[in-house]
């Protein structure tokens, strides 16, 4: 689940007042979103993605959302050693890139333990916190961050990168920084 927030540091801010720290300094990712031409795992409401994020190459699938005021769907994943080989056996296999996007992180939890975390991702669209782990747990934090259950956000950057490009008027592309946007 997603909270948008104005700038990063007012982000920071409310996560710090909510008693987290940082445990993942502001990191790049650069992530790619594989599907058939025919589009048939979006069609099942699944992911299949390769993520690049500190040198590490994860795969994951996700299985169908539940519906709720709180994002839940099941997922696997796993490393790689070779984000390259992967992406290639993949595109043999019938599938190819149809969405990349990227952002910087930032992983937090909470000072005394807990029973979830958080992460500052800033994207081209935005800043957002996304808050994982038990439902309660998440309407808790959110509170104490100073957010309602109706500023819950659970699109996919995707759907929210589609939505921005339709507000702006602009084609819809890839959500990646450009070259004066990557700092």
């Amino acid at each position: 689940m997603k909270l948008a927030a104005p700038s990063p540091r007012e982000a920071r801010a409310r996560l710090e007042k909510a008693g987290f720290v940082e445990v993942q300094e502001r990191t790049f990712e650069a992530n790619s979103v594989f599907d058939t031409s025919d589009q048939r795992l979006q069609g099942q409401r699944q992911l299949l993605r390769l993520r690049e994020f500190g040198g590490v190459a994860t795969v994951t699938w996700k299985g169908p959302p539940a519906s709720g005021p709180h994002k839940s769907r099941e997922e696997i994943e796993t490393v790689v050693g070779d984000a390259k080989a992967i992406g290639r056996i993949w595109q043999r296999l019938g599938y190819r890139v149809v969405f990349r996007y990227e952002k910087y992180r930032t992983t937090l939890q909470e000072a005394e333990g807990g029973e979830g975390m958080a992460v500052l991702d800033e994207t081209p669209i935005g800043c957002f916190v996304e808050l994982e782990g038990p439902a309660e747990w998440i309407d808790k934090k959110a509170q104490e961050m100073g957010y309602g259950v109706d500023e819950y956000i659970t699109d996919s950057y995707a759907s929210l990168y589609v939505i921005e490009c339709v507000r702006r008027g602009i084609a819809v592309g890839n959500m990646v920084f450009s070259e004066e946007g990557k700092r």
